[in-house]
């Protein structure tokens, strides 16, 4: 009886931890990257207290402490060279309509849908460094930076072709925001430290995810260098 011939992988199961199986991507220096174009924007993903004050709100994660330090430098940089910066954040009506369906799982003061406009949960972390006068702020209701907002419309009218990604979670608006990016045909770029979750494991099988199909996974330093070299086409 001849053995089955296989070309394709039965599921891979082995006792690695999803932080040991990203490192193990990262340090594969043969793979392709889709690489920075010719103008890039930043999209930094609900960096709003309702996710980033972890000394006051259950839904709030940390991951690296320096991640909005991070995230105010490569926006800053980006200013400097004239590309744009995006802020995004949600918010819903006081009824919760408007999260649909993904709000209907749970109805608590912490729940998605309650997090209300103007309220604290909504407003922006105090860290961040956002210039009011320059930089393009949008409300969302769903998980992608793209989805219903102008976003698609603004990168399209100011000729960007790359999108380096920060926020959270990693699992959820960060990697939405990734496929919806690649899916418009932009290279995409995730900065490791500028992206958080709330349990490693998430986060690191999102990493390796998005490195393998949807992004290039960088350290921020990768992208610091570029946007200090970076110099406009005449």
């Amino acid at each position: 009886m001849s053995e089955e011939k296989i070309i394709g992988t039965r599921m891979i199961r082995e006792n690695k931890t999803a932080r040991e199986l990203f490192e193990e991507v990262m340090a594969n220096p043969g793979r392709n990257k889709f690489g920075f174009g010719e103008k890039a924007a930043i999209v930094n993903i609900d960096l709003q207290k309702a996710y980033t004050k972890i000394d006051e709100f259950k839904t709030a994660y940390e991951t690296d402490p320096r991640q909005i330090e991070y995230v105010n430098t490569i926006s800053r940089l980006a200013r400097e060279k004239g590309m744009p910066v995006v802020w995004t954040r949600v918010a819903y009506r006081n009824d919760g309509t408007d999260a649909g369906v993904w709000g209907t799982r749970t109805n608590t003061p912490d729940s998605l849908q309650n997090i209300k406009y103007g309220s604290r949960r909504h407003e922006f972390d105090d860290r961040c460094e956002i210039d009011y006068d320059r930089d393009y702020i949008y409300d969302k209701r769903m998980p992608s930076p793209f989805f219903e907002t102008p976003l698609q419309s603004l990168l399209v009218y100011l000729k960007v072709d790359t999108v380096i990604l920060t926020g959270g979670s990693t699992s959820g608006c960060v990697r939405a925001g990734a496929v919806d990016a690649l899916s418009r045909g932009y290279r995409t770029i995730v900065p490791i430290e500028c992206v958080a979750d709330k349990h490693e494991s998430y986060h690191y099988a999102n990493l390796t995810d998005l490195q393998l199909k949807y992004a290039d996974v960088e350290p921020v330093q990768v992208v610091i260098d570029w946007l200090k070299a970076y110099q406009p086409k005449a």
